[in-house]
């Protein structure tokens, strides 16, 4: 099972660490990756929405198929980010649209490393 994880792309581009929390709960099967857990699934990619408001995830994930199609591989299942999820003013339509194209399970949510609070213990 290949996985790959749809992300915000101002967050992506500026506060986050190469995606590190969302790997970091993929190799613990933590979060929404526990029901991997158990399973071959590979992370094969991490991809982002194209910007506010939105513009271009169907299009990233058409490019990615293309990309893949070569080596004989696809995508299984598509995680919304934890961080579009959190963030995202235009998170129902982005979703709303990556759920129409897929054309396989589209889940919502990635990993589960939410600070709780900015300062303090």
């Amino acid at each position: 099972m290949n996985i790959a994880v749809l992300s915000c792309k101002n967050i992506k581009d500026e506060t986050c660490l190469g995606c590190h929390r969302c790997l970091m709960g993929f190799d613990k099967k933590e979060g929404e990756f526990a029901r991997y857990q158990g399973t071959d699934a590979k992370m094969r990619a991490f991809l982002h929405c194209g910007g506010c408001p939105g513009t271009s995830p169907v299009l990233r994930l058409v490019g990615l198929k293309t990309w893949m199609a070569p080596m004989g591989e696809t995508i299984d299942a598509v995680h919304i980010g934890t961080c579009l999820l959190d963030n995202c003013p235009h998170k129902d339509t982005i979703i709303q649209k990556v759920k129409a194209k897929a054309g396989v399970e589209v889940i919502e949510g990635s990993h589960p490393y939410r600070p709780v609070q900015v300062f303090g213990q």
